[in-house]
């Protein structure tokens, strides 16, 4: 009990302190103390320092040269706010399901996922700063910077250190040095499905009125109704990213069970 309460107490701090920045919704803050007093009562230190570093590091990076990204166009401009309950469930859900299913494959469903959620979080904010127009992953023909399934070089190496970050950070503080081949192997092929599910299932709609792209059914620059000119209806940015983090956390666990005999003792109980 005193280890849950004091979970409890670190995931609804460090989710008080992001909604007072203006980095998540009241909702998104509500969603982080769960997934938060899942991981650090769950998982222990290495899993509660793997997600602080996402969490930290992707904060850092959604403000960093905030301006600059908003004068990419609209669609990089929806790419930045504060995050609400189901960004934050999409992003931290599976990884929070799989530390909470113990140690068999949990640690590598945790990893995986969470890689996946940084790489994709890593490559968006630093792919929105690049030279050169993104290119779409299935087609390559040049998209503006924010379109979903758009990728660049600069994206692609910021995706590597989104996915090395969580994993070091678990190596670190569990004595493991695996957990780090493992986090960037699963991160990138997580954010590779993310990038082809945007580029294909992912609704993309038109707005008439402001004659611009969106990813909204309700363009919520004029509160304009759009009609869908690629994707799937009800398969928006949450559904690909938590079917990428999925697939992360599917491989993560599968190393982990391969290697589990050398990686019982990286402290998850």
């Amino acid at each position: 009990m005193p280890r849950w309460l004091l979970s409890l107490a670190l995931g609804s701090g460090v989710s008080l302190l992001a909604y007072r920045r203006r980095t998540l919704t009241a909702g998104g803050a509500l969603a982080a103390t769960v997934v938060g007093s899942v991981v650090f009562g769950r998982g222990g230190l290495p899993a509660a320092g793997a997600l602080l570093t996402f969490f930290v590091s992707s904060s850092l990076l959604s403000r960093w040269k905030h301006a600059e990204k908003q004068r990419r166009g609209v669609l990089a401009q929806a790419k930045g706010g504060r995050r609400d309950a189901w960004q934050v469930l999409a992003n931290g859900g599976w990884p929070a399901v799989w530390i909470a299913s113990g140690p068999r494959l949990g640690g590598g469903g945790f990893l995986g996922g969470l890689a996946t959620a940084a790489a994709d979080t890593w490559a968006t904010e630093l792919g929105l700063l690049a030279r050169r127009r993104p290119r779409l992953v299935t087609t390559g023909q040049p998209v503006a910077p924010g379109t979903s399934g758009a990728v660049s070089a600069e994206g692609m190496l910021a995706a590597c250190g989104g996915a090395l970050a969580p994993g070091v950070a678990w190596s670190l503080l569990a004595g493991n040095r695996g957990a780090v081949g493992l986090a960037v192997v699963a991160g990138l092929v997580g954010s590779l499905v993310d990038s082809l599910l945007g580029a294909t299932l992912q609704a993309q709609f038109w707005c008439e009125a402001c004659q611009q792209p969106t990813e909204q059914i309700v363009h919520s620059l004029c509160g304009g109704q759009t009609r869908r000119v690629r994707g799937v209806g009800w398969i928006d940015n949450d559904v690909v990213n938590a079917l990428a983090t999925l697939s992360g956390s599917l491989l993560g666990a599968a190393v982990w069970r391969r290697r589990r005999v050398r990686w019982a003792q990286d402290g998850l109980r």
